[in-house]
């Protein structure tokens, strides 16, 4: 098996420092706290208090909670139940959980197991995190003014992943907001075969600064980032005991309205796998997308800013526990902004996104040596595409200067309107390896006059165990996304072997053939929208 590259380890410690830095600036954001003022009596003022809350197994969760001012002694309020993002300590949802007090909610937040203040270990949202959360609702209804008929959970990443498997276990949970969040595990840190370096790095990373990992963690990162295939099965297991995919029914089962927000470009859990996860909702759903990368869609709105991933937010949770007519149960359910921003997208559901397929043929033979950076790739963890979403700067790489040697290029013809793709490009094409075991990585490129490439989407691929000198097809989706092509672009895709945010697996010496037999021609298959 190869092993990490020096090179890839010392990327992925630059982008660890990165994160960890911009988390220290979302920690070090001023506490939001209710202005005081002369409260009627028999009324209660907005307060702001700091608990401990047992958690399942004897443990101590670090905890606050917002309740409403001015409600009549004795009024039952609807509660929502914040766990914190992974290494965020309670105070992350201070702003947000004031505006919802505001409004007459019953706010808890708490720093999940194993960070900070929390006693246990990081568990990964395994068994121990699910019982948090619903011993959390318990202690909530026994001290706080809690209506027991309407609770709510959410949160940003981590407790995002955590509030929808809370809802396939809970059935007291009516409504979620899951932002930048996962529902498969496995398809988002390991999609394509293929290890997402840095996105691993970062977690484990930013887990060994702010908790204390536990044993199957720690472990399960030593054979994971150690690219340890013997351990392939137990780590898949692992994932999936993890991942609201594999309780799917139970969730359409407790029939909780679940909204789900992120970022085209998150990095560590691409949008793809929520797509896929919101088709087989049955119940109240929502689906939102726009530009960024991972978290970055709500990081204003936790400092307190106007930001419109929490309005919706707020908005669902009006509707499903406080049963307000805002509108946003009528409103097309999957929302998408494009790339460049423009204005919201509705569509009906998510197979209506890209109705129209653009096929691209990926005609002759290329061959490209394996283990060499051609210079394409996915950019840094976190900071390629909050660049892209703030400052409209996505990675960009010259595409006539690309080397052939090293990387396989296509291209379309100039487009004479505007190209709006949206949704899940796949690829489809064969490919014979000199070796059994080899890496790839296919780039969506939209490129200019002057040859310069804007990245619009990308994903790796990595086999083994194949006959050297025997093609294979290979067939791989390209991560989730929406832009906008102008006019008088076209578009290239390009394979090479090599991007710091995966590990791959190229053999010293190995080269990678891509064809397209008459029998079987190769394609590249771009959803656009209808016009």
């Amino acid at each position: 098996m190869a092993r990490p590259k020096p090179a890839l380890r010392t990327t992925a410690s630059i982008t660890t420092a990165a994160a960890l830095l911009a988390g220290a600036a979302l920690v070090a954001a001023p506490a939001a706290t209710a202005a005081p003022g002369t409260v009627p009596a028999g009324t209660t003022a907005q307060s702001l208090t700091f608990h401990d809350i047992p958690g399942s197994g004897g443990i101590t969760l670090k905890g606050n909670v917002f309740t409403p001012a001015g409600a009549a002694a004795g009024t039952r309020h609807p509660l929502i139940v914040f766990p914190t993002s992974w290494a965020m300590p309670q105070i992350e949802y201070l702003a947000q959980a004031q505006k919802l007090a505001d409004s007459g909610y019953v706010v808890v937040s708490y720093t999940s197991r194993g960070f900070w203040l929390s006693g246990g270990k990081i568990e990964v949202a395994g068994p121990p995190d699910i019982s948090d959360a619903s011993a959390v609702i318990d202690w909530a209804l026994e001290h706080t003014s809690a209506d027991p008929d309407r609770v709510g959970m959410g949160g940003v990443s981590y407790g995002a992943g955590i509030s929808l498997l809370a809802a396939g276990h809970d059935p007291r949970i009516k409504a979620v907001a899951a932002l930048s969040g996962w529902a498969d595990l496995i398809d988002s840190i390991y999609s394509g075969r293929t290890q997402h370096l840095q996105a691993a790095a970062l977690l484990g990373g930013a887990g060994l600064v702010t908790g204390r990992p536990g044993d199957e963690l720690t472990q399960t990162l030593k054979d994971f980032l150690g690219s340890n295939l013997e351990k392939e099965p137990e780590m898949i297991a692992w994932g999936k005991k993890r991942s609201p995919a594999t309780y799917l029914d139970r969730i359409n089962a407790n029939g909780a309205a679940i909204m789900m927000g992120n970022a085209w470009g998150d990095t560590i859990f691409p949008p793809n796998q929520y797509a896929s996860f919101y088709d087989k909702l049955t119940g109240p759903k929502r689906l939102e997308f726009r530009p960024g990368d991972h978290a970055t869609a709500e990081a204003t709105g936790l400092l307190g800013l106007p930001n419109d991933t929490w309005t919706s937010t707020r908005r669902w949770f009006d509707r499903y526990l406080r049963g307000e007519r805002n509108g946003i149960d009528t409103e097309l359910p999957v929302q998408l902004r494009s790339r460049p921003e423009k204005g919201y997208e509705g569509y009906p559901d998510w197979k209506s996104v890209g109705a129209v397929k653009n096929r691209i043929p990926l005609d002759g033979t290329k061959k490209v040596w394996g283990g060499v950076d051609s210079g394409a790739n996915g950019g840094i963890a976190i900071l390629s595409n909050a660049l892209d979403q703030f400052l409209k700067l996505p990675p960009t790489v010259s595409v006539p200067l690309l080397p052939r040697t090293f990387a396989s290029v296509w291209q379309s013809e100039r487009y004479a309107t505007e190209q709006r793709i949206r949704g899940t490009s796949a690829l489809h094409t064969t490919v014979t390896a000199t070796k059994p075991s080899g890496t790839l990585v296919a780039y969506l490129y939209d490129v200019g006059p002057l040859g310069i490439g804007r990245l619009v989407s990308n994903a790796p691929y990595t086999f083994h165990g194949q006959t050297p000198g025997r093609p294979f097809p290979v067939d791989l989706e390209l991560y989730s996304t929406a832009y906008d092509v102008p006019a008088g672009h076209r578009l290239a895709l390009v394979i090479d072997t090599v991007d710091p945010l995966y590990i791959e697996h190229n053999p010293t010496g190995a080269q990678l053939t891509f064809s397209s037999p008459d029998t079987d021609p190769s394609h590249l298959s771009v959803p656009l929208r209808e016009k």
